[in-house]
């Protein structure tokens, strides 16, 4: 059976490997040290389809190494023993080079099993996982490897593995592929930085293409029927599910309506209605919070609308929500004052509720100051009287700071005045 299109056109130099110019380019780090020959035990952290086996193959073969590979999800220790005993064959004179896919799939005992061998430098290790290997991988690897960041591909690159596909794919089908800039820009934008995703596109396009005049001809209505659509990565458990949230929240924080709603789109693309309602309602509540209260039940309006509508529609009241946050004053005053009073509970800073707060309770016959003396605000002009509220240890604390807008400041100027 013929290899894929993405294993076949794998580059042979480094020249040929396009996207991750950050640690591939001249006078970059992981360039220097495959240059020196001297390869260390690493791990390759990124998206899928954007170079890490690709390289791993590349560094092995330039070192003259035994590649194997394995993936974190079928392999057992079993597996890595077999491949450690290949050490003394003449495959694996010059040492073995182990790529091990998804290792965040890997138990403990898997993992440590695979310390052996890397720690007295019987095998060098590259292993790449999709999910952040400071949470998924344990610190005794974490400590014997460096750890490198790959980053989807920027379209402009994927073009020139696509042009490079097209022509490879000629010559093996010996006839001239037509094809213009256009098709190749929309299927270098639709895979979304992954590259294996658009050289499976091309070798479709291929396939389906019209042949005329002993000429395959390639078209943009073709492309966008066999492209996979994946312009957006998302996986709601890792770290793209995060780092989307995080944007759509700090983007209304920042009162940038146009990024809001960008990562807003992300999210109902992906049909993650919850994720964007939930964020939404978190972003009036800690961000706009008292500048504006009023927002608050508005966006839970927008929210139960969208809810009970659902998809495609709840992008409407979910926008209008977004737009309100962005273009509302900030105040992260209450969400300041919470996290303070919580801290000082957490700390030990709590003590006896004072006698005027609590429920009604029986005087026992020992108790010589009998009464509860809480004085009833409504009973004083204003509706305000002083009365110590805080337990005695803390009962100096403050956690309270009236924001600068507007609304807190009109709060301040009439507590002021009562208070005086």
């Amino acid at each position: 059976m013929q290899t894929p299109l993405a294993d076949r056109i794998r580059p042979q130099t480094m020249d040929d490997i396009v996207g991750q110019k950050h640690l591939l380019g001249r006078d970059k780090p992981l360039a220097k040290i495959i240059e020196s020959g001297e390869i260390p035990n690493m791990i390759f952290y990124g998206p899928s389809g954007v170079g890490k086996s690709t390289l791993a193959g590349f560094i092995a073969k330039r070192t003259n190494k035994m590649l194997k590979k394995l993936n974190g999800t079928t392999a057992s220790t079993g597996d890595i023993k077999e491949i450690v005993s290949q050490l003394n064959t003449f495959g694996g004179m010059n040492g073995i080079l182990l790529y091990l896919d998804e290792i965040q799939y890997f138990n403990k005992k898997q993992q440590q099993t695979l310390l052996e061998f890397i720690e007295n430098g019987s095998i060098t290790l590259i292993a790449s996982t999709t999910e952040n290997p400071y949470f998924y991988v344990y610190n005794a690897i974490l400590s014997r490897c460096t750890v490198f960041e790959f980053k989807a591909v920027p379209r402009d690159e994927i073009a020139k593995a696509v042009w490079r596909a097209f022509d490879i794919l000629s010559e093996e089908i010996q006839q001239p592929i037509q094809v213009d800039e256009e098709t190749v820009l929309y299927i270098s934008t639709a895979c979304g930085g992954d590259v294996r995703k658009a050289m499976n596109a091309v070798e479709l396009c291929v396939l389906s293409g019209k042949s005329e005049n002993n000429t395959t001809c390639v078209t943009l209505e073709n492309a966008k029927q066999l492209t996979q659509r994946s312009v957006m990565r998302y996986d709601k458990d890792g770290d793209e599910h995060y780092d989307i949230v995080s944007a759509y929240q700090k983007s209304m924080r920042g009162s940038d309506t146009d990024g809001a709603l960008h990562y807003l789109g992300r999210l109902l693309v992906a049909g993650d209605l919850p994720s964007a309602c939930r964020r939404l309602m978190v972003c009036a509540c800690e961000d706009v919070g008292l500048a504006y209260p009023q927002l608050i039940p508005i966006v839970k309006a927008c929210v139960d609308i969208a809810m009970q509508v659902g998809l495609p529609e709840a992008k409407i009241p979910l926008a209008d929500g977004v737009i309100m946050v962005c273009n509302s004053p900030k105040s992260n005053s209450a969400y300041n004052a919470i996290n303070a009073a919580m801290a000082d509970i957490n700390k030990g800073n709590a003590g006896s509720i004072p006698r005027a707060l609590q429920n009604m309770h029986y005087d026992g016959e020992d108790n010589q100051n009998k009464g509860q003396f809480y004085k009833y605000p409504h009973e004083f002009p204003n509706h305000w009287v002083q009365q110590q509220y805080l337990p005695d240890q803390i009962k100096n604390h403050s956690y309270y700071v009236y924001g600068d807008n507007k609304n807190e400041q009109a709060y301040k100027a009439y507590w002021d005045k009562i208070k005086k």
